[in-house]
C-alpha cells in the first residue's frame, strides 16, 4: 500500500497543475455578479499615477536647450517619423503624399513659422487633421528634438544668401 501511494503521488501532483489559459476570468468589458454595478472592469483608485507619467510630464513641460547633439537627434527622428509625409526639407512633399495621401502643410508657411514650439509639441503628441498622434511612438525629449530640427529647417529656408558662409573658408 505504501509503495502504491509513493508511485501515485507524482501523478496526483501533475494532475493538480492548473494552466493560466484554463482559469476562469472576467472579460474587460463583460458583466460580473461580483460587483454591485455589474461591471467586470474596475476603475483605478483615486490619485493613481501611472509609472513614468510624472517624468513624461516633466519632460513635456520644458524644452531643452538647443545643442548640436539635440539637432542631430532631431534630424534622425525627423527622418524616421516626419520625412515620409513632410519631406526632407519640410515642404510637405514627402513620399506618402506623392502616392496619393493628403499633403501636409509646409513648415515654411507664414502660419507655421509663427507658431510657438508648444503648438508643434501638441500636434506631434495628439495629431492634427489626418495626422495621427505620435505620443506612443516618440518620447517627449525626441519631440523637442524634432521641433528644434524643424526650426533649423525653417531658418535654413529663409536665410539670405549673404548669411551662408563661403565653403572655401572651411577647406584645409
Amino acid at each position: 500500500m505504501r509503495r502504491a501511494a509513493i508511485l501515485l503521488l507524482p501523478l496526483a501532483l501533475v494532475a493538480c497543475r492548473q494552466e493560466m489559459a484554463q482559469q476562469r476570468r472576467l472579460d474587460t468589458e463583460g458583466r460580473s455578479s461580483l460587483w454591485p454595478d455589474g461591471a467586470a472592469a474596475r476603475l483605478p483608485p483615486a490619485g493613481t499615477v501611472a509609472r513614468g507619467a510624472l517624468a513624461r510630464e516633466a519632460a513635456a513641460a520644458t524644452p531643452p536647450a538647443v545643442t548640436p547633439a539635440l539637432l542631430a537627434r532631431g534630424q534622425e527622428r525627423y527622418g524616421i517619423f516626419c520625412a515620409p509625409c513632410h519631406g526632407p526639407v519640410g515642404d510637405g512633399d514627402g513620399m506618402v503624399p506623392r502616392r496619393g495621401f493628403p499633403r501636409p502643410p509646409s513648415y515654411h508657411s507664414v502660419r507655421l513659422r509663427a507658431a510657438p514650439a508648444p503648438y508643434f509639441f501638441r500636434v506631434i503628441t495628439q495629431g492634427y487633421g489626418v495626422m495621427y498622434g505620435y505620443a506612443a511612438r516618440v518620447a517627449p525629449a525626441d519631440r523637442w528634438a524634432i521641433i528644434a530640427y524643424i526650426r533649423a529647417l525653417q531658418l535654413a529656408q529663409s536665410a539670405p544668401l549673404a548669411a551662408v558662409p563661403d565653403a572655401r573658408e572651411h577647406l584645409p
